[in-house]
């Protein structure tokens, strides 16, 4: 189900096409890219310190996890980008069952870590050239960390888990680099895309994986050797990157989580992945919980309600996830 970006957005959209290239410094001091802003967020003028979390990635449309319109949403959802595929059909459903909130959602998926550091900064984010405030109602990650900021106080309890995820390999449909294993990761002259575990959960499960295949050889070799000479890329947002950077060349191989690349596959992209075996895998409990004073504190209970509800888990089992099993 579509949803309309508000004017604010909109014009947010102009300015990251209009407004000038920076090429922007990735974690090893290097520049790429020809893609704006290129005036470095000189035309807002909002006083750089009431920006907030600065989120702009050129060479991903990061404006896609940004969802509805920020004025006075009746239920606000910070999400893990991790299903961002998933949450329009789930949004519709939710929408079916409680009709006063129909076009009065708003939801971002950019990465757990990233909305944490947006909480911490009272809700405001600056992209491009737009900064605007969005106070969460629930915040969804994985669940030892929602039960970390429920200690923390950042969340109310309870930790509410719903589904779990496994990680897969995702590759080109061509498979250039003929990667069958993780130990292939390992390997001189396979060019990768990976998670910076300092961004984004995932990556202390994928370095987990990698320990369990070749010990911690492969993890340095891939998180370390790699990304020091150039044949790994580590991404802020990889679950628009990773299959961008396969897609476009730049890397012939992935770690992600497996939902990922069967949507890559259903969306019709030239995308395949190779299963992890289980004993070298690492799964995901993914987890939700109100944020401490939410505007809208009875809002986000209806929609952990719905997610965990036989409606919800059959959407996130469309694109292979399992529902959370206490055991």
């Amino acid at each position: 189900m579509l949803r309309l970006l508000s004017r604010a957005a909109i014009a947010a959209a102009a300015g990251l096409c209009l407004s000038g290239a920076a090429t922007r410094a990735d974690d090893t001091g290097k520049t790429y890219g020809f893609s704006p802003p290129w005036q470095k967020g000189a035309n807002n003028d909002i006083d750089p310190a009431r920006r907030g979390l600065d989120f702009t990635e050129p060479d991903a449309d990061n404006l896609a996890d940004f969802h509805g319109s920020p004025i006075d949403p009746k239920l606000s959802l910070f999400v893990g980008g991790n299903y961002f595929f998933a949450m329009a059909q789930l949004v519709e459903g939710f929408e079916r069952l409680h009709p006063e909130f129909r076009g009065r959602i708003y939801w971002e998926t950019i990465p757990p870590g990233l909305l944490v550091k947006q909480i911490q900064a009272g809700g405001t984010i600056t992209v491009g050239n737009m900064t605007w405030t969005v106070k969460p109602d629930a915040y969804f990650a994985g669940y030892m960390k929602v039960k970390q900021y429920v200690a923390d106080g950042m969340l109310d309890a309870p930790a509410v888990p719903y589904v779990t995820n496994t990680l897969t390999i995702m590759l080109p449909k061509d498979n250039p680099a003929k990667v069958a294993a993780l130990a292939d990761l390992g390997k001189p002259g396979v060019k990768l895309v990976m998670p910076n575990p300092a961004y984004e959960g995932i990556g202390l499960q994928i370095k987990a994986s990698l320990a369990k295949t070749g010990g911690d050889d492969l993890v340095k070799a891939v998180y370390e050797t790699k990304v020091a000479d150039g044949s790994a890329i580590l991404t802020h947002i990889h679950h628009r990157q990773s299959p961008l950077y396969l897609m476009q060349g730049r890397a012939q191989a992935a770690v992600t989580w497996q939902s990922e690349a069967l949507f890559q596959e259903k969306a019709g992209n030239p995308i395949t992945h190779v299963e992890i075996p289980e004993a070298e895998n690492s799964t995901a409990i993914y987890a939700g919980a109100v944020v401490k004073s939410a505007p809208h504190p009875e809002a986000a209970k209806m929609w952990l309600d719905y997610i965990r509800s036989p409606e919800g888990l059959k959407v996130f089992e469309s694109y292979g996830f399992k529902a959370f099993r206490d055991e």
